[in-house]
């Protein structure tokens, strides 16, 4: 029994072999003319950020498992930032698949950087790359490290399929002197179609994909345009560096205007509403997990607790635990950073507005606020009231050196002079009752007429 088990094994494995041979066999003879291939389209469009990471992290691993025979990237992008570019870059060159970069517009600074990493680069006669110095977020050129770093990264790109980095040097530094390609010391080199076949950088010169398929021997091929869901679209827009900082903004607001209204209502809803995009986006995205929104729930927990349980301990580590998960989600700590000090300068300066204007009497405020006072208007006094004294004339029983005791109408009183001394026995005058405080001067000739 074990005997038939084992040769019916075998001879299934002997029958899959042979198949996927044959399939193997026909596929690569009808591949010659395209016919039989199966070819990828996926775009690189708008700004390079790590929300198109995650886009063509997901569409080139679907490529890879469909086993897919051509990848083809239509770019059309400004740039954006060097972290997300670093990291496609090095998404692009661990994949085995033949890729080839169509520039359909433009393809300038990160996305130079992108197509320099494809196999073969085909352009629009409209077509432009380059202009891939390095900014900061000010738009200010970056400092010298970062350059540095960028003009290797460029060149290296260059080099990793085989093309001259010395153009893709001259795209990322204007010191570099190319007037025959329109780049003279202080420009930064930008290629067209023909320039960038000239010097290597481009296959050819193709209107449209179908042109392109045919140039790269596909024109038979069955073709599959991807493109991001709207999931995607919708956390690219939440996880850009403006939307980031509007909605950690309007978090901030709502929180402290829902302190100033009663009940809960429209403005703690839109901070809530602001913290669930925030990390909606970046989790569609995959920046953050589910340990990250633990985080977050766990501190806004402990700043709530703070509000019931005095000495400041809870409410610190919740402070901490908000701000954690944020840098936690962050794809770029810098603007991460400066996305939260722009919420807290919003929020602190709303803070102070409301606090002159409506004042710890309102909201949620009177709950968590002591605003009670012991005014003598509401009965409390904290000594006998002497206003009576006022006025009042008597004599010293001891030196005033300046406090002392006197006799008004055979009371006995302490008092205390305005600062100056005053001898035993001598008349003086009550001129200022504060609860227990009276303050006394000497009486003078010109007081007693």
């Amino acid at each position: 029994m074990h005997r038939r088990l084992i040769y019916l094994f075998l001879s299934m494995m002997l029958v899959s072999v042979g198949v996927f041979s044959l399939v193997k066999t026909d596929h690569l003879e009808a591949s010659e003319n395209g016919e039989g291939k199966l070819v990828y389209v996926i775009p690189i469009e708008k700004e390079v950020e790590r929300g198109l990471e995650a886009f063509l992290r997901r569409t080139t691993n679907e490529a890879i498992e469909q086993n897919v025979d051509h990848i083809i990237f239509e770019i059309n992008t400004p740039g954006g930032q060097v972290d997300a570019a670093n990291n496609i870059g090095e998404l692009l060159q661990n994949i085995d698949i033949p890729i080839t970069a169509y520039i359909r517009s433009q393809a300038l600074s990160a996305g130079s950087y992108i197509a320099l990493f494809a196999d073969y680069i085909y352009m629009n006669p409209q077509a432009t790359m380059g202009a891939s110095g390095i900014i900061t977020g000010d738009g200010n050129a970056a400092d010298e490290k970062a350059q540095s770093y960028w003009l290797e990264a460029m060149g290296s790109a260059a080099e990793s399929k085989g093309r001259d980095r010395f153009y893709a040097e001259a795209m990322a530094d204007p010191d570099i002197d190319l007037p025959e390609y329109n780049a003279p010391a202080g420009r930064y080199l930008t290629l067209g179609p023909t320039s960038a076949i000239e010097v290597g950088y481009s296959e050819g010169t193709v209107n449209h994909r179908t042109e392109l398929l045919n140039e790269l021997g596909l024109a038979e091929s069955e073709v599959i345009e991807l493109e991001p869901t709207i999931a995607e679209e919708f956390a690219r827009f939440l996880t850009s560096s403006t939307v980031i900082s509007i909605l950690l903004s309007v978090a901030g607001l709502g929180l402290i205007v829902e302190l100033y209204s009663p009940g809960f209502g429209v403005p703690g809803s839109l901070g809530i509403i602001s913290l669930v995009l925030f990390f909606y986006g970046h989790a569609v995205a995959g920046f953050a997990g589910y340990e990250v929104l633990l985080l977050l729930v766990v501190g806004i927990a402990l700043i709530i607790a703070e509000f019931f349980v005095p000495g400041g301990i809870l409410g610190s580590i919740g402070g901490i635990s908000v701000f954690t998960s944020f840098f936690m989600a962050a794809t770029d700590i810098r603007q991460m950073s400066i996305s939260i000090l722009i919420a807290l300068i919003v929020t602190i300066a709303v803070a102070i507005f409301l606090y002159k204007r409506i004042g710890l009497e309102k909201g949620l405020f009177k709950y968590i606020i002591l605003n009670d006072a012991e005014t003598p208007e509401r009965g409390y006094v904290s000594n006998a009231n002497r206003d009576d004294l006022l006025g009042k004339v008597g004599v010293t029983v001891t030196p005033l050196r300046p406090a002392g005791t006197a006799v008004f109408d055979t009371e006995r009183i302490d008092v205390i002079t305005e600062g100056g001394f005053i001898a035993q026995d001598q008349l003086i005058k009550i001129v200022k009752v504060a609860g227990s405080r009276i303050v006394v001067r000497e009486n003078t000739k010109e007081e007693e007429e």
